[in-house]
């Protein structure tokens, strides 16, 4: 299915997510002083071609650990067969992975920054808040590091985008794919739902946003049932859902224990709509949940969002993923999945853009790189892959990069838009066609419920909490 964008649409979809999804905070986009951002300009003291530290805070232990090399892949493919072809500067990108564990992401940033010389730190995630008064300090400090997250949805979509915050977030918001969950349960006629979610921060803010989506939708939620994660056995709980008898599930946990108890329901006899997240598009979930209990189920499928195919980005990038032949390692299969996986081409995306935003900056300052990624992506000439990108800003061009992901548009708070839909899966457990959702309704129903961190003042170095 081809998913066009138009620079109208692109223009619409961009105000309406700057009002809906921006907060109080002012806008990244406004250059600082002593920032170049003329095409080609470097701000750097020298033209140095030292290699650029690029630490990953990576998930290797803990609740997702089954995640941990093929999202490192993920990071290792844009950087090694793309960008390191022709670096930004003309100095090479070295990935390094520091494992944050379950609750050790502010440590491992630490690490990066100060005893690996990070200037690249991706995935600032869900333990942000733990560890915001070091990185603003430390910004503020050093004009560094860059700050591209894939995982960076459950931190309130108004923090970010801004040079003293440079944090652009690859999938938009955990509120958003909540939302999404609802809105397809609506769209199939569901009237009344239980949400299941476990006890991680991102989880909580996604059901938190299910659960008031599908209120505002006028679904019912018979039950809102919160468990630990990690348990060997759902099946308390999914003999709570079958008691309920509802509609569909929407659910919000990691792909083993969705996998857990979806499996105890169809043992118990149990025919239902389950509704997941973006995280089950790993193969682990599948792994876990094994394809006899897909066709004993009305639906098993996961909101999320959907790539671009029908572009030139997309042409160039699905051939090149399919051929890699240098995987992380720990990946037991290369590539880990198809092309069309969202963790694979929504960091694809992302770093490609970080690497043009360097190079239309001159630097990798935070303060030239900020404003910078809202400036390839909007407004300029539109191109489709790296190489012709770089040559255009080299050349003195106005770029506007549009991915596999979608237009390469972020919000003034540094969310990237990106395209709703519901992906179900096949009989044999092989990913069926996105079903696209409302996204105009999906934004009315986000800009009624998404958490916003109060901070004072309004723009960093701020105290924020939410």
């Amino acid at each position: 299915m081809r998913i066009g964008f138009t620079k109208p649409g692109r223009l619409m979809v961009a105000m309406a997510a700057l009002g809906l999804v921006a907060a109080a905070c002012t806008s990244g986009a406004t250059q600082s002083p002593g920032a170049s951002t003329e095409p080609g300009a470097s701000a750097e003291p020298s033209m140095s071609t030292e290699e650029v530290v690029v630490c990953e805070l990576a998930y290797y232990t803990g609740e997702f650990a089954s995640y941990g090399p093929s999202l490192t892949n993920d990071v290792r493919f844009p950087i090694e067969e793309v960008i390191n072809t022709d670096p930004p500067l003309g100095r090479p990108w070295k990935l390094i992975s520091e494992d944050i564990g379950d609750s050790m992401e502010g440590q491992a940033a630490k690490t990066c920054l100060e005893q690996r010389g990070a200037e690249i730190l991706v995935s600032i995630a869900h333990q942000y808040r733990t560890y915001r008064d070091y990185m603003i300090e430390y910004w503020q400090e050093n004009d560094s590091p860059l700050g591209p997250s894939v995982h960076g949805g459950a931190i309130p979509g108004n923090l970010g985008g801004k040079a003293a915050e440079p944090i652009f977030r690859a999938q938009g918001l955990d509120e958003a794919l909540g939302t999404y969950g609802s809105l397809y349960a609506d769209s199939i006629g569901a009237k009344k739902v239980v949400i299941f979610a476990t006890q991680v921060e991102g989880f909580q803010l996604a059901a938190d946003a299910s659960q008031k989506a599908a209120d505002i939708l006028g679904l019912e939620v018979l039950a809102r049932i919160d468990a630990p994660a990690l348990q060997s056995s759902y099946r308390t709980e999914a003999q709570k859902i079958a008691d309920l008898n509802p509609d569909a599930v929407l659910i919000q946990a990691g792909s083993v224990e969705s996998a857990t108890l979806i499996k105890a329901a169809a043992e118990a006899g149990l025919s239902l709509n389950w509704v997941g997240e973006t995280g089950w598009s790993e193969a682990e979930f599948i792994g876990s949940l094994g394809t006899a209990p897909i066709s004993t189920q009305k639906g098993i499928g996961f909101s999320t969002f959907s790539p671009n195919k029908g572009t030139a980005a997309w042409a160039f990038y699905q051939p090149l993923w399919d051929g890699q032949t240098g995987c992380a390692s720990g990946v037991s299969e290369c590539p880990p999945y198809p092309a069309g996986n969202q963790y694979a081409f929504s960091t694809y995306d992302l770093l490609v853009q970080t690497a043009l935003a360097v190079e239309q900056a001159g630097s990798y300052k935070a303060s030239a790189w900020a404003p910078a990624m809202f400036e390839v992506g909007d407004g300029g000439e539109v191109c489709y892959t790296y190489a012709d990108c770089l040559a255009m800003i080299r050349d003195g061009k106005d770029v506007d990069y549009e991915g596999v992901t979608g237009p390469g548009t972020y919000t003034e708070g540094g969310v990237n838009a990106v395209t709703p839909s519901y992906v179900p899966f096949n009989a044999d457990g092989t990913i069926g066609e996105p079903v696209l959702l409302d996204a105009q309704k999906g934004l009315d129903i986000l800009d009624q419920i998404v958490t916003k961190a109060q901070c004072d003042p309004e723009n960093p170095p701020n105290k924020c909490t939410w």
